[in-house]
């Protein structure tokens, strides 16, 4: 286990390397300047140079790219271009716990609705049950999340107006705090970023499920007389659930990503929602920032994932 851990933390460097490198050039060969960017009608040649010193733009790439490989050892992503003399982290740090809330419990949504109703759908599969289950599904699946999104809001604001409510159509309560004041405009955001993920769920589940159902050792089960819901639960569930991991390590990893589109069209102040403006501001550090942010979350979700494989199945060694 241990030595298992420490190849990932070792992969999970190269990888940010990796990631750090590749945003560094995107930045660095991005055309525009975005000092003059930020000066906008107040561009004074001597003040872009003295900005761009004190940045440290006007050296060489290699040069900056160490520089910012030096300060990320130090969990220092830089300072702001947008909001000067604002470290990056401090504009990060109070949307970091909102985007973490979303996701987490739109993926206790998907998971929570999406697995139960894909093994029940296989259960009864070809059966009304299975085609209004994989119909719904399909359906949410094939909207894009935003749509979803507006409609929701659309269908708040015509309750609101029809019963006199006042049901929040966007904005976020304080995070992590669950009174009713608080929980109130989270709902609808939560089951909005969940209904995609769950519609993606309960069809891979039901075909994992479908596949493992039709192997000679579930026949072999029924033969021997055991109990239908022995056979599911004990025998077929556990095996179905493999290829769910494997998927699941991966949502994990792009649970911040998946916010961005809601936190914007709900008015969230996460990370997405920062992240969407940096990236109209230019504000290259932000962005670099997030983009490190992201990549950690995507290995520590297959991190995850390994670990939960032998959970699911002993049989799989970590090594």
């Amino acid at each position: 286990m241990l030595q298992f851990l420490v190849k990932r933390l070792i992969g999970l460097i190269f990888v940010i390397v990796g990631i750090t490198f590749i945003t560094f050039i995107m930045g660095y060969l991005a055309p525009g300047d975005p000092i003059r960017a930020q000066m906008g009608d107040h561009f004074d040649y001597h003040t872009w140079l003295m900005l761009r010193h004190a940045y440290g733009l006007d050296l060489p790439w290699y040069q900056q790219y160490y520089n910012y490989l030096v300060h990320l050892a130090h969990l220092d992503f830089g300072i702001s271009f947008k909001y000067q003399n604002r470290a990056v982290w401090d504009i990060l740090k109070d949307g970091v716990p909102v985007s973490l809330e979303l996701a987490f419990w739109g993926l206790i949504v998907e998971l929570l609705l999406g697995i139960p109703i894909g093994i029940l759908s296989a259960i009864r599969a070809n059966s009304w049950i299975d085609t209004l289950n994989m119909g719904v599904a399909l359906i949410i699946y094939a909207l894009p999340p935003f749509v979803i999104a507006i409609l929701a809001q659309v269908i708040i604001v015509w309750i609101d107006s029809k019963t006199g409510a006042s049901w929040p159509s966007s904005s976020w309560g304080a995070p992590w705090q669950y009174d009713w004041t608080d929980l109130q405009p989270k709902i609808v955001p939560i089951l909005v970023y969940g209904a995609a993920g769950y519609a993606y769920f309960a069809r891979l589940a039901r075909t994992t499920m479908l596949e493992v159902l039709r192997q000679d050792y579930v026949r072999t089960a029924r033969a021997k007389g055991l109990r239908e819901r022995v056979v599911i639960y004990w025998h077929a569930l556990r095996n179905a659930l493999i290829p769910l991991v494997t998927v699941l390590g991966v949502a994990i990893g792009l649970l911040v990503a998946g916010t961005f589109f809601i936190e914007q069209i709900f008015n969230i102040p996460g990370i997405g929602r920062i992240s969407l403006q940096s990236v109209i501001d230019l504000d290259y550090p932000v962005i670099q920032a997030t983009v490190v942010l992201l990549a950690v979350g995507v290995v520590v979700g297959n991190l995850i994932s390994d670990l939960l494989y032998t959970i699911v199945d002993p049989r799989i060694r970590l090594e």
